[in-house]
């Protein structure tokens, strides 16, 4: 099950359907679209997109896990972070609103997400971040996150091994 968490300026809050609506606004930039491709959604596709990720992975063996990031200063959604768990490892990705670019808003969320997974006992963390995208690199960085020269895609694969003591990094 997914759970709330909290962070400095932000509430991770568990995705529901219902947040389709905003999350549309959020994402209707094309300019987030430039390094993953596609072009912002509609706020039906998104339900639809919402409503398959809230239903959770079909494999038993693997957890998806959904928030999206609410600014409590302005009372707005202004992102989303998600993690893909298999076994004892995690995949994470993050997009924050163009709006909302800049303030250090994905790298906060992206911290405190893999705190959250490693004190569930993640023993790796992955993120892909396309060779280009300084601002994502940054990112998966900020997390703790090192990249590791390998290429999935066309993306650069980022990797963390948290430290045996939940929410401690040790070295990568």
């Amino acid at each position: 099950m997914t759970e709330p968490l909290r962070s400095p300026r932000l509430d991770l809050l568990p995705l529901r359907v219902e947040h389709a609506e905003e999350m549309a606004a959020v994402l209707a930039d094309p300019a987030l679209h430039t390094f993953i491709g596609g072009e912002p959604a509609t706020p039906e596709a998104l339900r639809a997109r919402y409503g398959r990720l809230v239903a959770g992975s079909p494999d038993p063996a693997v957890s998806w896990h959904n928030w999206v990031l609410r600014l409590r200063a302005e009372d707005r959604l202004a992102g989303t972070v998600q993690a893909t768990v298999t076994g004892d490892g995690a995949e994470i990705a993050w997009v924050v609103g163009t709006a909302w670019q800049g303030r250090g808003l994905a790298s906060e969320a992206a911290g405190t997400l893999v705190e959250h997974l490693a004190q569930q006992g993640a023993r790796t963390v992955v993120a892909h971040v396309h060779p280009d995208h300084a601002a994502s690199a940054a990112v998966a960085r900020a997390a703790g996150l090192a990249p590791t020269g390998e290429r999935q895609d066309g993306e650069v694969r980022w990797l963390l091994r948290p430290g045996p003591r939940a929410g401690r990094i040790v070295g990568r």
